[in-house]
């Protein structure tokens, strides 16, 4: 009967099995064996001791060899992971989804890891690792606030649950950090007013509210509507750039090149921001903005880098003027004899003063993302309000009178142009 044990070497241990035969069978010395293993004559004497004795070839695996590793996680820990990722993060990247847990369920796996069990699990990976297409490189802006890329991408965002919408974001390009991001229902002048108050308030603060604009401006009714550039130009000046943009043909290099960062945005928000509103349970646009305003901050701290310049380019806002009265749209009117201007349909006059010696003016009525009307008056801001109604005339009434209908022998009657026609013969 034969009681002999099979055992599997793996490949150093096979090497190391054929070197000891060759020494074995005279072929090879021990000193010319030491040159080809790469160890010391003392290691290879000791490996052949070993090798004679009863052990044989089981002497050249590892002590460790079929043993289970120390910081091995528990099964039971194991099999959780499988299911969440299957099941409650199924189509969550590794990474994310390693970041979920340790936030969520309280269970911290490093990614590696996270790979390594749901590989052997037999859990398919979420993409697949395709090799970078070939682009231009370049640096990033050496100081924060030096290029701003401003964005919309239009997506379906909440998978069906919901209307399509469109994440207009800014990020700036030294830092890699969202300075403002808001949900629109189309990419619009109102929501890059929005993502640039945003960012002109400052850090985005922890859980803060986002800025939401109305979704009924005067703007959205067939009015031209200026651009976020020429409508801060009007105010900061024509040093004004703090939009990055990019030239006509959005295939070209310079292009690429100019859209890295939101590029690289819009790809991460589409992996990680899709997941985050799935999570949340999202199905409306304000819903979706609530969970983007928990989201963005996280963002900031996992993915900002230090610039390489430690002075921040950013200017401050002019004395005075708050980001609304930059960011806005602007109306010019002219005041009419009574003091009041006309704006969409309706009739306005500045709160608590008389413009009637204002005839022929001409004012910028700012419209701003609240809805609420201001004038610029003085160096101050005034709110515009609607006008009284005009006083209602009353008059007497006056004798009615009947139609006249002349006789048909009228000498009215006779004249050339009120006969009939002759008939050409």
């Amino acid at each position: 009967m034969d009681t002999r044990e099979a055992i599997a070497l793996d490949g150093r241990a096979q090497q190391r099995l054929l070197i000891l035969n060759h020494i074995l069978a005279g072929e090879l010395s021990a000193a010319e064996a030491a040159a080809f293993l790469g160890l010391s004559l003392r290691s290879v004497r000791r490996l052949l001791a070993r090798y004679r004795s009863a052990e044989g070839a089981a002497a050249l695996l590892h002590g460790n060899s079929g043993r289970s590793p120390a910081d091995r996680l528990p099964d039971d820990t194991r099999a959780r992971l499988v299911e969440l990722a299957t099941s409650t993060y199924a189509g969550v990247n590794r990474t994310h989804l390693a970041e979920l847990l340790a936030e969520r369920e309280d269970l911290v796996v490093a990614s590696r890891t996270m790979r390594r069990v749901l590989a052997e699990a037999g859990v398919p990976a979420v993409r697949r690792r395709r090799p970078r297409g070939h682009r231009t490189r370049r640096e990033r802006m050496s100081q924060a606030g030096l290029l701003l890329q401003v964005d919309g991408s239009r997506h379906d965002w909440l998978e069906g649950r919901g209307p399509w919408s469109t994440l207009v974001g800014a990020i700036d390009d030294a830092t890699g950090v969202i300075t403002g991001a808001v949900f629109r229902e189309q990419k619009d002048t109102a929501g890059y007013f929005a993502v640039l108050v945003r960012t002109a308030r400052g850090p985005w603060p922890a859980g803060g509210p986002l800025l939401r604009s109305p979704h009924h401006l005067l703007a959205r009714q067939g009015q031209p509507q200026p651009t976020p550039s020429s409508s801060a130009a009007a105010v900061l000046g024509p040093s004004w750039g703090a939009l990055g943009r990019s030239p006509p043909s959005p295939g070209s290099a310079p292009a690429r090149r100019a859209r890295g960062s939101g590029g690289a945005l819009w790809g991460t928000a589409q992996d990680r921001l899709i997941t985050e509103l799935r999570l949340a349970g999202a199905s409306t646009i304000d819903e979706a903005n609530a969970v983007l305003a928990d989201y963005v901050p996280r963002h900031n701290a996992r993915f900002a880098v230090p610039p390489a310049s430690a002075e921040s380019a950013w200017r401050p806002l002019p004395a005075g003027r708050p980001a609304e009265a930059v960011f806005c749209f602007r109306h010019p009117r002219s005041v009419a004899r009574d003091g009041t201007f006309t704006l969409g349909g309706r009739e306005l006059m500045i709160a608590g003063r008389s413009m009637a010696s204002w005839k022929g003016r001409v004012l910028e009525v700012q419209e701003r993302l609240d809805g609420s009307l201001w004038v610029e008056f003085d160096g101050a801001f005034q709110s515009a309000v609607p006008a009284p109604q005009r006083p209602v005339i009353l008059r007497s009434p006056g004798r009615t009178r009947e139609r006249y209908v002349p006789p048909p022998d009228h000498p009215w009657r006779r004249y050339p142009a009120a006969r009939p026609r002759c008939q050409s013969r």
